[in-house]
């Protein structure tokens, strides 16, 4: 059976109720892409947990930083991964064993072993949607 995203209604459900979102690959660089995206996230009031090993115990957005999910001291919801296609397999792997119940992979990345490891889990799975736009169709800003 071939992939699906969720409805932009049960979009809204997952970040109506998500706590925790670790960012794989999350950049400590301000240009890029998974920084602004995940600044603007962190500014709508989601608390963004950075992952990248080579940034590992540093602070990006005033977070600690950690090399992976494994090492994250505290529960996370949901995994938001700015990595390429290639990788999302084992980072699908790791959400399992830290019993994440979201993952979304951002625009362009889009990897169906992963969204297949993620159905078998019970995990929701996103693909090729960016964060930051649905989250802004979804939960606007009220004047």
């Amino acid at each position: 059976m071939a992939f699906t995203n969720p409805s932009r209604e049960e979009i809204k459900t997952i970040l109506e109720n998500v706590g925790n979102i670790a960012v794989v690959g999350l950049s400590d660089k301000m240009d890029r892409t998974s920084y602004m995206v995940s600044a603007a996230m962190q500014n709508r009031g989601y608390r963004i947990i950075p992952v990248n090993p080579q940034a590992a115990g540093q602070k990006i957005l005033g977070e600690t930083c950690y090399a992976s999910l494994k090492d994250v001291p505290e529960p996370i919801d949901m995994v938001n991964v700015f990595r390429r296609s290639e990788y999302c397999a084992d980072i699908a792997r790791e959400a399992v064993e830290v019993n994440a119940q979201t993952i979304w992979l951002q625009l362009g990345v889009v990897n169906n072993e992963a969204a297949q490891i993620a159905e078998e889990q019970g995990i929701q799975m996103i693909m090729d949607r960016c964060i930051k736009v649905e989250e802004a169709i979804v939960r606007p800003v009220r004047a």
